[in-house]
């Protein structure tokens, strides 16, 4: 699903910061996308090597190297092409999601993503898993393919959210990757999920897929009834593209 936004004016749902006259505004903008994601690295390096309890873990060395690089490689093409995205991007997360139902299923998803770092450090200190070299270059990936088809979702579609909402003004598209399943952005972010663990050399680490699956369902069931509800032609777009989350499957 593709929203398009049309409507000029001076609500501020509309007028996203980096539209301002002030140079200063798109500096802090890029400045605020280039710190989260160095913060998002320290804490996921904190996650991995502490429970691993060596700096050793090459496995995360590379993982972290893919993971970033990726995630720098679309912020860059943000901040270059389409900043009013990327600001909507960095407003995620529980706090960030306006119903309390979301807020619970985005705590449990972060629940179950810290649970698919630490769970393979854990792994990697105990060795409970022997995991060969092909399934974790396999594993990375999948994270790179995830990433991929995410930069293709965010090309496609310049105004998703990172929390569920409707602005006032936007219309359904139902073009590109949303033609084919109506959650890509989930399938894309399914793929990088089941590649982690493997890519962190665990089998065991896929537990964590236990309560990140749960949590993604529910968001996205809880997020079909809201748009059928809120957006007008969402309905028959249902009924145009049968399949939610995996082709031709589901």
């Amino acid at each position: 699903m593709r929203f398009e936004n049309r409507q000029k004016g001076h609500n501020k749902l509309h007028r996203p910061a980096w539209k301002s006259d002030s140079h200063g505004v798109m500096m802090n903008l890029n400045t605020k996308a280039w710190f989260s994601l160095a913060a998002l690295a320290i804490v996921m390096g904190l996650l991995l090597f502490v429970p691993a309890w060596s700096m050793h873990y090459w496995h995360a060395w590379v993982y972290l190297l893919v993971f970033m690089g990726t995630s720098a490689m679309i912020t860059l093409y943000l901040t270059r092409h389409d900043p009013a995205l990327l600001e909507r991007r960095l407003k995620g997360g529980p706090t960030a999601e306006r119903r309390p139902v979301q807020r619970f299923i985005m705590l449990g998803a972060s629940i179950g993503f810290i649970a698919l770092l630490v769970v393979p450090a854990l792994d990697f200190r105990f060795k409970w898993s022997a995991v060969p070299v092909a399934i974790v270059v396999m594993g990375n990936l999948l994270v790179v393919i995830g990433f991929y088809f995410i930069f293709r979702v965010y090309r496609e579609n310049p105004y998703s959210s990172a929390t569920i909402e409707i602005v006032e003004g936007q219309r359904l598209v139902s073009t590109g990757p949303y033609a084919i399943v109506r959650h890509p952005m989930y399938a894309s972010s399914l793929l990088y999920l089941i590649g982690t663990p493997l890519a962190l050399g665990s089998y065991w680490g896929l537990l964590g897929l236990g309560v990140m699956l749960p949590s993604l369902l529910w968001r996205l069931f809880d997020e079909e009834r809201f748009l059928s509800k809120n957006l007008p032609g969402y309905g028959e777009y249902r009924k145009r593209v049968r399949h939610r989350l995996i082709p031709l499957v589901w």
